[in-house]
């Protein structure tokens, strides 16, 4: 990788998850934020699976603001993600926390996720630098481009070359949305970096209404995935419940991304 700004871009780096290559193929990872009980987790991937997800997501461990709020299942949520892959087949991300953890949470996920608040836990990315799994890691909250592709770096030089970026939405005055969703960070990635950019507008905005026309948004600009968060009944969610959309939504979604994508492959 490189300094952001000027040069030719780099060749661009496939990220295989399953069946499914990352950074060639427009890639939909769905689920929901949090793993609550095993009805609902399988429940929701056998819909998002139905709708045309390629990737199951689910919290086990939930870094929370508060400790008061609901942290995750822990190693139960592992066991059901488990359960959730084998009756649907859906690959899955999941977010490891600590570097003792990166064994066991591996044996129950297919893409170990780097949450925003430890994007710049160095001890963790080196850890995942020898992991033999591919990561997906997001951008912290206040982190500028080169501060981001730095985390990466860390993971890289460890000799894991399996690694997607999601830009996830960053800090700024604005109140109006939970993060403001910075979409033009995904062609300056790819024109600084040669990994997949994937954008997760759930978080990045934390407005279920805005979930469709960012990630639209987020196809325009040359995003290689969406990270979407789906839950059978948001009103009711463990965490982030407004920033969850319904399966049928996911599905109207689904249909709009595919429609846009195949017309700017093929224009």
């Amino acid at each position: 990788m490189r300094a952001p700004g000027g040069g030719p871009a780099p060749a661009r780096q496939v990220v295989n998850v399953g069946d499914h290559a990352i950074g060639r193929d427009f890639v939909i990872i769905a689920g929901p934020c949090a793993v609550e009980s095993e009805e609902q987790t399988v429940e929701t991937a056998r819909r998002v699976k139905e709708a045309g997800a390629h990737l199951l997501r689910g919290g086990a461990y939930k870094p929370r603001t508060s400790p008061l709020d609901f942290q995750g299942l822990g190693d139960e949520g592992l066991r059901i993600l488990r359960a959730a892959r084998e009756e649907t087949g859906l690959p899955v991300v999941t977010e490891v926390m600590d570097a003792r953890d990166i064994e066991k949470v591996s044996a129950s996920a297919d893409l170990l996720q780097v949450g925003s608040r430890n994007m710049q836990n160095y001890t963790l990315l080196k850890e995942l630098g020898r992991a033999e799994r591919p990561v997906l890691l997001k951008r912290g909250m206040s982190a500028t481009l080169e501060e981001w592709l730095g985390a990466a770096s860390y993971i890289l030089a460890g000799g894991n070359e399996r690694v997607i970026l999601c830009e996830r939405g960053i800090r700024t005055f604005e109140t109006c949305t939970r993060n403001t969703l910075d979409l033009s960070v995904v062609p300056a990635a790819k024109a600084a970096s040669p990994l997949p950019v994937i954008v997760d507008p759930s978080h990045g905005t934390g407005r279920a209404d805005l979930i469709l026309p960012m990630s639209l948004a987020a196809v325009a600009a040359g995003a290689d995935g969406l990270l979407v968060e789906v839950h059978p009944d948001p009103a009711h969610a463990k965490s982030d419940r407004q920033q969850q959309i319904k399966p049928e939504a996911f599905s109207d979604l689904v249909r709009a991304v595919g429609d846009l994508v195949l017309h700017l492959r093929t224009r």
